[in-house]
């Protein structure tokens, strides 16, 4: 029996789901979303109150701030409801509906931001505004997921040595990329342990953060319009770039065999997918992918038939996830 007093107490860690009855492919997603927040950015939130907590920037009085696309908007909301400070989330209109739903339910304020930096597009705005609102009042603290070094060394301590300590002969870890905290963690931490396993990112296509054009991008979570600065190229072995297309197909194959993920899931699965049958199609390499988060915020979005046609047009209900995913080696 489990018994739990606040909400950050419960993370399941060892939950692995294998890809093979789905896909042909063998390999392993690592599945973050089982806590109260619903993804793997309840690590990093927790890692990033503690620091700023530690180092006395956040205490009481004070009201946590942060940009977000949504799941590290809904772990702050719970784990700062949990701690007893208010927390505002800035955010645009790629948020889904249900996780801004969820934010203000835990006491959140939700601010959506929605015209775009003219340069650095809608994060670049989402930016400006929360350093406005920090120089403006005193009370605010930024906690800065996109260079707050606790962000990467919650998955130094965590994610990485679960997925070892269950995958002691692993090959190849996929890991998305955001603000880059996840791949930062577990990168830095598998270099250190065993250099052997290679990592290998998923980004979706549009995103900035490794050099190649910027596009518009309607799915939230992986992806930036701004280079995040934790990110160390040294650590990273190649670059899978997925199709927003690709993503929905991902999470509609996983969807029809029962497993509601959400998308950042889709796109990583997508990519790996791609990457194995290039690389690996006998099935010889010990892969993992980690899954971010779950699908129940994706409803109205990746799961409803409407909107996906209406983006993507009638032949994106296909099964296909493999046909826009492209690999790129690390410069």
């Amino acid at each position: 029996m489990t018994v739990i007093t606040r909400p950050e107490e419960f993370n399941v860690g060892d939950l692995y789901v294998a890809m093979r009855p789905m896909f042909g492919q063998s390999l392993y997603l690592k599945c973050e979303g089982f806590n109260f927040a619903g993804s793997v950015k309840l690590k990093a939130a927790l890692e990033m109150i503690g620091a700023a907590e530690r180092a006395g920037v956040l205490g009481p009085g004070k009201t946590i701030v942060e940009s977000s696309s949504g799941n590290l908007g809904v772990a702050l909301s719970i784990v700062a409801a949990s701690c007893g400070y208010g927390f505002v989330c800035v955010t645009d209109a790629r948020c889904t509906l249900s996780a801004q739903r969820l934010m203000r339910a835990h006491g959140a304020q939700v601010h959506v931001v929605t015209e775009p930096h003219p340069e650095a597009g809608l994060l670049g705005a989402r930016l400006a505004r929360v350093q406005q609102m920090c120089q403006d009042d005193d009370r605010y603290v930024w906690l800065d997921q996109y260079s707050n070094p606790a962000n990467w060394l919650a998955h130094a301590r965590t994610t990485g040595p679960e997925i070892l300590k269950q995958f002691p002969e692993l090959d190849v870890l996929f890991v998305g990329a955001g603000t880059t905290g996840t791949l930062m963690g577990c990168a830095r931490y598998l270099h250190e342990e065993k250099p052997s396993v290679r990592i290998v990112v998923i980004d979706a296509e549009g995103s900035i953060t490794f050099g190649f054009p910027p596009a518009p991008r309607l799915i939230p979570g992986l992806g930036t319009a701004v280079r995040p600065a934790l990110l160390d190229r040294s650590y990273v072995d190649e670059v899978v770039l997925v199709a927003e297309l690709d993503t929905v197909r991902a999470c509609r194959t996983m969807q029809r065999n029962g497993f509601l993920f959400g998308g950042s899931t889709g796109t990583v699965v997508a990519g790996a997918l791609r990457w194995l049958g290039e690389h690996a199609p006998d099935g010889d390499l010990t892969a993992v992918a980690i899954a971010p988060d779950l699908g129940e915020r994706y409803l109205d979005t990746i799961y409803d038939d409407e909107w996906v046609t209406e983006h993507f047009g009638t032949g994106a209900l296909a099964p296909s996830v493999e046909r826009n995913a492209t690999t790129r080696r690390q410069p």
